[in-house]
């Protein structure tokens, strides 16, 4: 699966402010539409990277439509598995795995034929494929087991699945008979839909957005994938006598209930579901590059003092980078190549270490070129 972390540039936001009771109201939401971004994440007064999001930029968000309005996203399937499972039974897969975001965004996905423009683009590839060999952020497929799939980041809205697996409907479990792991579809793509949509990584080993989902068999979306979600597109209530209920005092009797289905009623949506990492100082000497968007940017750090057996880290905005994210960075030992865009401004520190004592750090501040 793919593994997706970072922080953003905070100027965007600036010019954007909250109301008192700390939601954004529908004018600032169409300014943020309008500018091509959505929300940012606050907590306790600062942007903070979470294990899900911060904002993203997803095609079919930007239509004249006003949330918490449903707004419809397509998807077409370029290409389909040749193992086991049958197009009927794919189909089927990606759609349920899609009603699983339905329901707690403000997303409607349908499927379009393969030669109609979509939002999102699904295909199940062989190890080289599309420009993995010519990319330095687009990582080629490893084969049965390894990388099961992975997802690009919003606008791209591409999602790739390795067809070297066996993918199922169904539990992932062992197949003695075939000798090889039998991939629950529906579990492993709607991990990549949230990294389609967005979401990165969490932290929370209960959701379905942690790096290790597959592992541990989580499969339903979490509280902190629906905190993640609903900063990114907006809040709303499910059920239509959500105020109703909250007159009866429901948003303090049972809360649970209207945390799931009136979280908007309840003024419960951006509200924080775990406490956040503290942030890593970066080094005082920091330099600046401005670059033209589209271009390609390698760091290099601890090339001169690898021999002390120093590990590195990697760092964006004091948020530590444990991955590489597909369509948008390459994370290396010594070297780490990202292409300049809008998402990837920021500042970008490594750190090296050998044990507790810090050998050496290197920072670079990343603008673009208007």
């Amino acid at each position: 699966m793919s593994s997706d972390r970072a922080r953003f540039g905070e100027s965007p936001w600036k010019q954007f402010h909250k109301t008192s009771t700390g939601r954004w109201n529908r004018a600032v939401l169409v300014k943020l539409k309008l500018a091509g971004v959505l929300e940012p994440v606050r907590v306790h007064g600062k942007t903070w990277l979470s294990g899900t999001a911060l904002r993203a930029f997803v095609s079919c968000v930007g239509r004249e439509q006003h949330f918490p309005e449903v707004v419809v996203c397509s998807y077409r399937i370029l290409s389909f598995p040749r193992n086991l499972i049958n197009a009927r039974d794919t189909r089927k897969g990606l759609a349920a795995a899609f009603r699983m975001w339905s329901e707690v965004s403000p997303f409607s996905f349908k499927e379009v034929p393969r030669h109609v423009d979509s939002d999102l683009k699904i295909g199940f590839y062989s190890i080289n494929h599309t420009d993995c060999l010519e990319s330095l952020i687009h990582h080629c497929f490893d084969g049965t087991t390894g990388e099961l799939a992975h997802a690009f980041f919003p606008p791209n809205g591409e999602i790739h699945f390795d067809d070297h697996e066996y993918w199922i409907l169904g539990n992932t479990r062992f197949s003695w008979k075939k000798g090889v792991w039998l991939t629950d579809l529906v579990h492993v793509a709607a991990h990549e839909i949230g990294h389609a949509l967005g979401l990165m990584h969490s932290l929370n080993p209960n959701a379905l957005m942690h790096i290790n989902a597959t592992l541990t068999g989580k499969k339903t979306i979490s509280q902190d994938e629906v905190w993640g979600i609903q900063r990114l597109y907006g809040c709303r209530d499910r059920l239509f006598m959500c105020p109703s209920w909250a007159r009866k005092g429901f948003c303090e009797t049972r809360r649970k209930l209207m945390k799931k289905h009136c979280p908007s009623t309840c003024d419960f949506c951006y509200e924080f579901p775990f406490p956040t990492v503290p942030p890593t100082l970066p080094p005082p000497r920091t330099k600046t590059k401005t670059v033209s968007e589209g271009r390609n940017v390698t760091f290099r750090c601890g090339q001169k003092i690898i021999h002390k057996k120093g590990k590195v880290y990697w760092y964006k905005d004091k948020e530590l980078l444990e991955y590489s994210y597909p369509g948008y960075l390459s994370l290396n030992e010594d070297h780490m190549s990202i292409i300049a865009n809008a998402i990837n401004e920021g500042t970008y520190t490594c750190i090296v270490k050998k044990k507790e004592r810090i050998l050496t750090t290197y920072s670079w501040r990343i603008r673009l070129r208007h």
